[in-house]
């Protein structure tokens, strides 16, 4: 017989490891117009690419997340179904560059990344873009809460990581937005990260064992919020929301879906389950994944691959030859 408590550790198919196959040519796709100054055409090129392979993928996935509007195909759009209808039905989570002005100014942390968690577990936020965020590591479980000042949940984080606050790092968007936050950080004495772009990749750095970010707080968008909390599920970590709508009209049709304005959502409220696949591949350099390089005839990728399920963590480096890609 089984053992019950080992039933969960049989091994089974991970989704994931087919979905990388569609972050790896988003990426790959986007190479051309990185540093080109056209963040739109490097969108289009990743989005499409992450289409035609996702239909190759034995699942039944319907995205909630997604880029574009019906009307716009073949951009993915928020009620489309891809795979071939075959395997698990699943919600997804798409974002084919996450930090389309990054790589149309030749930056670093572009990513492209793609969620997935079981049908109807993940939220669709996609009524109120802005979400104010927490994200830390295992050890902010019970003890930071987005409702407190920053301040009291740096000064409990430090202490629960066995750290001085000198030594605390806070990844925070560099917007104008958070000019009071960034300062109210640095007041404490703990550092700040400044990010240009792409706040999941901060998300992930927070909640990862070792990393030198301990947290990543600010307003960013919702749908990031949703892939992040699928990828932290898998690293033991801890996110809160809540929806930042920026106008009434925006509150109104928030509430009108059936979201809950000035509520704080909890992890589980997020995406209600812990069976979650996060994909990740580099578009460009950064301090999480490495992006697109070409070493002679070949185009090399490098992954991240989180299971929640099971709590693993892949690296994926994949080579693949340049003249039938580019």
């Amino acid at each position: 017989m089984i053992n019950d408590d080992l039933a969960v550790l049989h091994p089974d198919r991970n989704l994931a490891m087919e979905l990388v196959r569609a972050t790896e040519a988003a990426a790959i796709r986007a190479v051309p117009f990185i540093g080109k100054g056209d963040k739109n055409a490097a969108d289009k090129a990743a989005v499409d690419a992450m289409r035609a392979f996702l239909g190759t993928v034995n699942f039944s996935g319907r995205i909630v997340i997604g880029e574009g509007e019906k009307d716009d195909a073949p951009m993915l759009f928020n009620g489309e179904v891809v795979g071939t209808g075959n395997g698990p039905s699943c919600d997804i989570a798409v974002d084919p560059i996450d930090g389309t002005s990054l790589t149309a100014a030749g930056r670093q942390n572009a990513i492209s990344v793609i969620a997935v968690s079981d049908r109807g577990t993940m939220l669709d936020a996609s009524e109120v873009f802005y979400m104010d965020k927490i994200v830390t590591g295992p050890e902010g479980r019970g003890i930071v809460d987005i409702r407190q000042p920053i301040s009291e949940n740096i000064r409990a984080l430090a202490k629960a990581k066995g750290k001085t606050i000198d030594e605390m790092v806070i990844a925070v968007l560099d917007r104008p937005r958070h000019m009071q936050l960034i300062a109210d950080i640095r007041a404490t004495g703990a550092g700040t990260r400044l990010l240009l772009d792409g706040d999941v990749a901060g998300g992930i750095h927070a909640s990862r064992y070792g990393s030198r970010i301990d947290m990543c707080v600010g307003i960013g968008g919702s749908p990031e919020g949703i892939v992040t909390t699928c990828a932290v599920k898998g690293l033991g970590g801890f996110v809160q929301g809540i929806l930042h709508p920026t106008t009434p009209e925006e509150a109104e049709r928030g509430i009108a879906s059936g979201l809950k304005m000035d509520y704080v959502y909890e992890m589980d409220e997020m995406v209600a389950s812990d069976n979650t696949f996060f994909v990740a591949t580099g578009v460009t350099d950064g301090g999480l994944l490495e992006g697109v390089r070409r070493k002679g005839p070949v185009l090399k990728t490098t992954s991240m691959v989180i299971r929640g399920l099971t709590g693993t963590v892949r690296i994926v480096q994949a080579e693949h030859q340049a003249d039938r890609w580019l």
